[in-house]
């Protein structure tokens, strides 16, 4: 899986790093997304799926079908 973030898109809601932590972090600064891990093993691959369907306005996004 990898994972990409249209950061021009987040408005800093915050729904994928409450989902998965070891995978998005917010920016101090600017409240938007922060990609921490674009290549999450696969334990964390619903969890990712999870924070991709919270989120409010499509900002993250993955290259492999949803299960």
């Amino acid at each position: 899986m990898k994972v990409e973030v249209d950061p021009d898109s987040c408005i800093g809601s915050g729904q994928c790093a409450l989902a998965v932590p070891e995978v998005f972090d917010q920016d101090e600064t600017s409240g938007g997304v922060v990609l921490l891990d674009a290549s999450p093993p696969a334990e964390l691959h619903d969890a990712v799926w999870e924070s991709i369907g919270r989120c409010p306005v499509q900002a993250l996004s993955a290259d492999e079908p949803a299960r």
